[in-house]
């Protein structure tokens, strides 16, 4: 019975050890996804694209997406639905969290590291000219095929829910900002056109802020 259980207890430690999230088969493929735009070399922050690079910052990575510093999306999941979300799924989030708590192993196989991802240089985000400014409240005089909203003026730190009251009584979530950083804006772009009919309000865009609404072409 002895000699039974020994057997069992080194067979179920191989296991646990061979599922073991680690570096080259699943963090890895998180970070270049969802990191490496910015943390790259020659891009806006310090490099995350070696185990080396990450290891020695992997509680400080752990309580920066716990927080939802990073990535820097700057908005809250679930309200709205956007093509350009780069902000970390939940599955993705419990990934990095459950590989910090166990020593952030970088496993044996080099094989299953993915190849570094390569960047252009990203094109500067150009407002069309029929882009809509808001700020405060805004009364839509004709319909609106509305493909997105970016940032035009908002202080870092600005958190606001914004939304659409439709006619019919009918309140569409558009964009929730928390705690938006300016340093990082972008467009937030709806993976479908929203369709706003004449007199649709758009409310929660803070007075002293300026949001853009995005036509379709």
């Amino acid at each position: 019975m002895f000699l039974f259980l020994i057997g069992f207890s080194i067979s179920s430690i191989g296991h646990n050890v061979g599922n073991a999230i680690t570096w080259n088969r699943e963090i890895s493929r998180v970070i270049y996804q969802r990191c490496a735009s910015c943390h790259r070399e020659g891009g806006t922050s310090f490099s995350l694209m070696q185990y080396r690079d990450v290891q020695p910052r992997a509680v400080d990575i752990k309580e920066s997406v716990l927080s939802r510093r990073m990535p820097p999306w700057g908005a809250v999941k679930g309200f709205g639905d956007f093509r350009n979300d780069q902000g970390l799924s939940q599955a993705e989030l419990e990934l990095i969290v459950d590989w910090v708590d166990s020593d952030t192993p970088k496993g044996n196989n080099p094989n299953a590291l993915p190849k570094e991802p390569k960047f252009d240089n990203p094109d500067t985000f150009r407002l069309r000219k029929n882009g809509i400014s808001v700020s405060g409240d805004l009364t839509l005089d004709r319909r609106l095929s509305l493909d997105g909203l970016f940032p035009l003026k908002v202080l870092s730190g600005t958190s606001a829910r914004i939304v659409a009251f439709l006619p019919d009584g009918e309140i569409t979530p558009l964009l929730w900002l928390y705690e938006y950083k300016d340093a990082y804006r972008h467009p937030f772009l709806f993976r479908r056109p929203i369709d706003l009919p004449a007199g649709t309000v758009i409310h929660g865009v803070p007075k002293n802020a300026t949001i853009a609404l995005i036509p379709i072409k």
